[in-house]
């Protein structure tokens, strides 16, 4: 008895892709200009973040969080951010969400570390 399902090849001579795009008329239009533009735009804009410093809740420990991260960044890219600032800065610190808990007291190296990454950065 012949299956009941009409079975399809899978290999053999196939038909090439059309270009959803081949029937478009691109005369008039410039030539990926504004594409250029918007990505040089990106480049300049920097992303701004916000520092304070928390003392509550820390055994009397202070800390600098980082906040109002982009969200762009990827948790990844947070955490790698992090990792690069505990290095930079020479002390510990941990992701909670989308803020870096860097401990110590030390705004004024934390802004410097975030600006030398391209970050605008406001707060304490």
């Amino acid at each position: 008895m012949p299956s009941p399902h009409k079975k399809v090849p899978v290999s053999g001579p196939k038909d090439p892709l059309q270009s959803p795009f081949a029937a478009l008329n691109l005369k008039g239009l410039p030539e990926g200009l504004a594409t250029e533009k918007s990505n040089a735009e990106i480049r300049r804009k920097r992303p701004r973040v916000v520092l304070r410093r928390e003392k509550a809740r820390r055994g009397g420990k202070t800390v600098v969080v980082v906040s109002q991260i982009p969200t762009h960044l990827s948790p990844p890219e947070i955490t790698a951010l992090l990792q690069a600032a505990k290095k930079s800065l020479g002390c510990g610190g941990t992701v909670e969400g989308r803020e870096i808990e860097l401990q110590g007291d030390q705004p004024d190296r934390v802004r410097t570390f975030l600006e030398s990454h391209n970050f605008s950065v406001g707060g304490v």
